[in-house]
């Protein structure tokens, strides 16, 4: 087969930008050129017109493009051509796309396309309960609308985007994988390190996290906290969701706070590997990376129960898993943790085997290609 996949984020020092869906594309691509197909990676919005190889990946960099009005149908436009004009050249079979702002909403591609449900903006808005703009919105549905192919990243994504746009066709379940032997235990980490790591962003629980911290460092002062990611602007407050996240910590616990920017994929490992606990309370995934690349690295978690969670996470099992919302509760957790190396060791070990059962890119390529071929052939 060769396979196309059409996404504004991939892990290469080349591009501009990368994160879950960007992760997410990189192991399934990777492991598909092992499997010995064809895979070129369409990366649109970039500083320049490039095409490159990495890992047996053809990666095309599409330049972004701006126009005086109708920009968001007229660069659509140079996609769709851009785009045709390489299937044709390269027989390429079919094109991913993930569901975010509909990017693929207006194309006429020459080549069936499929959308995985990632977490559109409609999706995330309904989940933050924020207001959407309409245009995303209507650009989401009309991509979803003609999409041959429709599949998921988890259960929980896929179920509430079909009930928020209506959608009357079935959507099948394939979770995002990762490679268990990059991310792979190195240490049990260094006492009383605790790590979020992902975008400074509301939707993240990261202001939940801050008053989490405050009632940590009440009965654990010395505890370190590092957060390491990209800041981002506030939608709610407009200013920095890291000064918004310090004004919320007491003095004490502003003491022991370490922010790193953000890192270079693999770098993530370091970070990972000293860590005695990793706190991710998110209140908006879909099937998150960043809970499968610390599961698989043996790490003891404490992450929010909403949705999702309960497809990745067992409960006092593979970690503990609480709503963000109640602080005190959330904080013991991380303190019952903090004060047995048995039960991080324990969760840490549950975690990857859990992993490397339901969650290893090998397995999940299997039944990406079994999909394929079922696009394929209809």
């Amino acid at each position: 087969m060769h396979i196309a996949f059409l996404t504004p984020e991939y892990p290469n020092p080349k591009i501009l930008h990368s994160a879950g869906i960007g992760t997410s594309i990189y192991n399934l691509a990777t492991e598909l050129v092992k499997q010995e197909h064809q895979v070129t990676v369409f990366v649109y919005s970039q500083n320049v017109d490039e095409v490159f190889h990495a890992n047996g990946v053809t990666i095309q960099k599409i330049a972004h493009k701006k126009y005086k009005f109708l920009g968001w149908y007229l660069y659509r436009k140079h996609l769709q051509n851009t785009i045709n004009k390489i299937v044709i050249e390269k027989g390429i079979q079919f094109i991913e796309s993930p569901d975010w702002t509909g990017i693929t909403a207006f194309m006429r591609l020459k080549c069936p396309i499929v959308i995985r449900i990632h977490g559109s903006d409609t999706y995330f808005c309904h989940l933050e309960q924020r207001k959407q703009k309409w245009k995303n919105k209507w650009f989401e549905f009309m991509a979803l609308k003609r999409a041959t192919r429709i599949i998921a990243v988890s259960e929980f994504s896929g179920t509430l985007t079909k009930k928020l746009f209506r959608l009357p066709v079935e959507i099948q379940t394939i979770y995002n994988g990762i490679d268990v032997e990059q991310f792979k235990p190195v240490n049990n980490g260094k006492e009383d390190i605790l790590l979020y790591f992902g975008s400074i962003i509301r939707k993240k629980g990261v202001l939940e996290l801050a008053e989490i911290y405050n009632k940590v460092i009440e009965q654990r002062p010395n505890t370190i906290l590092q957060l390491v990611g990209k800041d981002v602007v506030d939608i709610l407050e407009q200013k920095s969701t890291k000064e918004l996240f310090l004004e919320l910590l007491s003095d004490q616990a502003k003491k022991n706070i370490q922010f790193v920017e953000q890192v270079p994929y693999l770098l993530i490992q370091q970070y990972l590997a000293n860590a005695s606990v990793v706190v991710l309370p998110s209140f908006a995934e879909a099937f998150p990376m960043t809970w499968l690349e610390a599961m698989a690295m043996k790490k003891a978690l404490v992450t929010s129960n909403i949705g999702w969670a309960n497809e990745l996470m067992i409960d006092n099992e593979t970690g503990f898993i609480v709503n963000p919302k109640d602080y005190q509760v959330y904080a013991d957790r991380i303190i019952q943790l903090l004060d047995s190396a048995v039960l991080r060791t324990e969760f840490g070990e549950n975690a990857r085997n859990s992993i490397i059962s339901n969650f290893s890119k090998e397995k999940i390529v299997k039944k990406n290609i079994e999909f394929y071929k079922s696009v394929i052939d209809a």
